[in-house]
């Protein structure tokens, strides 16, 4: 059985796919896509349903595969025939919106991934993915019986290994591509990570506002930034 798809849908224009970080609840960025909404039509899906009725359910492990391939099926849904979407995401969604252009490119004109953790691409890929998870796991994960009552639970408990440990491969399709680090993460290790990115998969890299948090601390500037990078012509539907 098909599991239901929980997305979010406003604005009109063009459409917009947004897929959140973390466990995928759409926490905080009703602003963002307040601003997008003024440009196109902004879809927000919440692959694991934790902001429709589902957390606090259990959680299965994820993987990108999963996130992405229900990101195709909402585009299959709300779609015109004919039409291709623009794709954001952020964190873990850069990871899947990665994951979505390698396996479903057909309906996309252009990605934006916004600091992706998939530290295993580095050189010292290993090493670097090891540290962040000691920094995000660790005295922070909740016990299993309680891991679902949060979304950061969920994160840790479900998201964050497996996703991290993801090696991204869109070699066909990176002229529609953007990878993207904030100004205030110069230096940091996803900053690096996107930067790396950008050069091995023949995209495009830009600073966005803010940091790892850009689309909750800079809504209007993010959100402005990534209407003009979509629409602008930097991306083709080619």
């Amino acid at each position: 059985m098909t599991e239901p798809l929980h997305r979010d849908v406003t604005g009109s224009g063009p459409v917009l796919l947004i897929l959140p970080g973390g466990a995928g609840h759409p926490m905080g960025l009703g602003p963002l896509t307040e601003r997008l909404a003024r440009s196109f039509t902004v879809v927000t899906y919440d692959p694991l349903g934790l902001a429709h009725g589902r957390l606090g359910l259990p959680v299965p492990d994820q993987r990108p595969a999963d996130w992405s391939d229900g990101a195709h099926r909402v585009l299959e849904a709300v779609l015109p025939p004919g039409e291709r979407a623009y794709v954001f995401g952020t964190s873990s969604g850069g990871i899947a919106v990665l994951d979505l252009l390698a396996r479903h490119p057909g309906r996309l004109a252009g990605v934006v991934a916004h600091e992706p953790p998939c530290v295993t691409v580095l050189p010292d890929g290993a090493e670097r993915r090891a540290e962040l998870i000691g920094q995000l796991d660790g005295p922070e994960r909740p016990p299993a019986e309680g891991a679902s009552a949060t979304p950061m639970g969920v994160f840790l408990a479900h998201v964050l290994h497996p996703f991290t440990a993801y090696v991204p491969s869109v070699t066909p399709a990176g002229h529609r591509l953007t990878l993207a680090a904030g100004a205030d993460s110069r230096g940091q290790l996803l900053y690096r990570t996107a930067e790396f990115l950008a050069n091995r998969l023949g995209g495009r890299f830009a600073e966005f506002p803010g940091g790892h948090l850009g689309t909750l601390d800079h809504p209007e500037e993010f959100a402005g930034l990534l209407t003009e990078t979509f629409l602008s012509g930097a991306h083709t539907s080619a």
